[in-house]
């Protein structure tokens, strides 16, 4: 049913449904303890097991748990603290990494940088660690970044870029502590499939959300593809198993930034569509309609927006060209999609020019007096002088 929504709907579903999974069998909970609980609780126990109401396991399964439910809550207790162990053992990890790791400042300009043009206000720290994967990002008041040494010596700069783009866009959304909560919930019901697989959808809708918030702030999904790619290589040379940090086949996201995967829809579903399309060519073939073409168009409104910085890597070695951008401006003048059409000759130009000007609003272009969507040029000089 969600196949043709977007990622953000689809993730918003998965992540009701895990609470769901929490909330269930805490309101069970609940009422026994008050003594309010009767058949509706009953349904609720089995889901919480496992199991569904009806089948041949629900006829006995009141004298089957009150038989074994010491050993039944041992069980459970003794996977729950190893599961829980598990997740500290992981944060203290984590908080050594932050704490102990090599720093490298051109790295940490550039996160800094980032994390700017990606309006985050905290301070993010990144550490360059040995024997590791891929990118890692946890913390939420003082999030840090752990970025595999292998990629800073092994991958492109621009394209090493582009990744932590992809964590910023973690960071930006709190992604942190919604994997928090889900390991939350995965540590008290381990032994729930449901769980599992809720779970791991929403690892792979939130990768593929931080993907497309990335893309859109690089204004190149293909950048960030190539990006991804490259990981992909550099893991299987290092006998690295070919996952994302928390989450996401990286072939099918790669395939989805390149190429946006559109499913295809039930022969009957399609049958309306068929007759909308089939009506739609035969007004198309009696009264062909002309493309309205602009007599004015589109203006930026340069007082609208700040003046792009000059980075400050790019003045210590100085860089200076011309980036041109182009910007599709709704009728209202507000801008709706956005592009380097042609590059400074350097990413770090071109990036701030482009982040900038797209907060820009417009006059918009107008035909017949009218005005209309429609895409308009831009070019930004970049110079010293």
């Amino acid at each position: 049913m969600l196949r043709n929504a977007r990622p953000q709907a689809r993730y918003l579903v998965a992540c009701l449904g895990l609470a769901l999974c929490l909330a269930w069998p805490a309101l069970e909970l609940a009422l026994r303890l008050t003594g309010e609980s009767g058949a509706r609780g009953d349904a609720m126990m089995l889901f919480a097991a496992g199991l569904v109401v009806g089948t041949p396991v629900d006829d006995g399964w009141g004298a089957l748990l009150a038989d074994q439910l010491t050993w039944i809550v041992g069980t459970w207790a003794v996977c729950a603290l190893a599961m829980a162990l598990r997740m500290v053992a992981g944060l203290l990890w984590i908080s050594r990494a932050a704490l102990h790791e090599r720093q490298d400042p051109a790295w940490q300009a550039r996160a800094e940088r980032l994390a700017a043009q990606f309006g985050i206000t905290r301070a993010v720290r990144l550490r360059v660690v040995e024997r590791l994967g891929s990118p890692v990002t946890a913390g939420w008041w003082r999030p840090v970044v752990l970025v595999p040494a292998a990629l800073v010596s092994g991958m492109p700069p621009h394209l090493l870029e582009a990744l932590l783009a992809h964590e910023m866009a973690h960071i930006k959304r709190h992604d942190y502590l919604v994997n928090l909560g889900q390991n939350v919930v995965e540590t008290l019901f381990f032994y729930h499939p449901a769980v599992w697989w809720i779970s791991g959808r929403i690892r792979v809708e939130r990768e593929q959300i931080a993907d497309d918030f990335a893309a859109r702030q690089l204004g190149e999904p293909r950048r960030l593809a190539l990006a991804l790619s490259e990981l992909e290589k550099l893991q299987f040379s290092t006998h690295h198993l070919a996952q994302a940090a928390n989450g996401g086949d990286l072939m099918s996201r790669i395939t989805r930034l390149v190429r946006p995967d559109t499913q295809a829809l039930n022969w009957k579903a399609a049958i309306p569509v068929l007759g909308l399309v089939i009506g739609a060519a035969s007004l198309a073939h009696a009264a062909p309609a002309k493309q309205v073409k602009a007599d004015t168009a589109a203006v930026a409104d340069f007082s609208s927006c700040k003046r792009p910085n000059y980075p400050a890597e790019s003045i210590k070695q100085n860089h200076t060209g011309t980036v041109s951008l182009g910007f599709l401006v709704a009728k209202d003048g507000t801008v709706k999609e956005s592009k380097v059409t042609q590059s400074s000759g350097h990413v770090a130009l071109d990036e701030a020019a482009h982040t900038a000007l797209a907060k820009c609003t417009f006059k918009p272009a107008t035909a017949k007096g009218k005005p209309v969507e429609e895409w308009t040029a831009v070019k930004y000089v970049w110079t010293l002088e």
